[in-house]
């Protein structure tokens, strides 16, 4: 199955969303939209391509309603979603949907791409476990890539469970938690081995935390970052 969606938030309107496959969006406030599925996606072979808009001067808030599974399909194991996101000077964007789930035997590949002006803002959460409960095997890949007009801003790769560099037999992590908030000037911060969050030359942060399993604990991040 193909998934198309495309979010656009303008200053003085509502949000316009057009949907098509397994996945839509609903608006929930002004400026507000959650993301909702509406069949089994990603399955493997799925491919998920969702644009967001904000434009110059607009507001949004984007979550979701649930968290997203992805399984293994017939075929096969691979599914992969392609995430664009683009706000305009003096927009701001606040991205933090509920986890990914990437259930054993599946795998999940992400590309997102984040292009931001110059006077934007932008908090961009996400959050991954690799397998439900007594589940092994899964696998996740994400590459993060973001700039500020036309000067690079973060080129980020991160992989998870089965087969990545970092399976290890002994103790391998199989939960993310990452944050790219842009304009942000906090000073670097680690916490032992997987914890950490790092300005970036550009501008901005990006916090990352892995560990087994994704804390109980949804917000604190969003807000030690505002």
């Amino acid at each position: 199955m193909r998934t198309e969606l495309r979010i656009l938030a303008h200053p003085a309107a509502l949000p316009e969303i057009h949907a098509r496959g397994g996945l839509s969006a609903r608006r929930t406030g002004p400026r507000t939209v959650h993301l909702i599925g509406t069949a089994a996606t990603p399955l493997g072979g799925d491919e998920l391509d969702i644009v967001i808009v904000v434009a110059p001067g607009a507001e949004l808030t984007v979550r979701s309603v649930a968290a997203t599974l992805a399984l293994p399909g017939p075929a096969t194991p691979l599914s992969s979603g392609r995430w664009h996101l683009e706000v305009g000077s003096g927009g701001v964007l606040d991205f933090d949907p509920e986890p990914m789930i990437v259930a054993g035997g599946a795998r999940h590949h992400t590309v997102t791409t984040i292009r931001l002006a110059s006077g934007a803002r932008l908090r961009m959460r996400e959050r991954v476990q690799v397998g439900r409960a007594g589940e092994d095997g899964g696998e996740w890949r994400g590459d993060l890539i973001a700039d500020v007009d036309d000067m690079p801003l973060l080129r980020h790769r991160l992989a998870l469970g089965a087969g990545t560099p970092a399976d290890d037999a002994l103790s391998a992590p199989r939960a993310l938690e990452s944050e790219l908030v842009y304009p942000d000037e906090c000073a670097a911060t680690t916490t032992g081995l997987t914890q950490t969050r790092l300005p970036l030359a550009a501008g901005g942060s990006l916090f990352t935390r892995t560990g087994t399993l994704l804390s109980a604990s949804g917000g604190e991040h969003a807000e030690a970052s505002s």
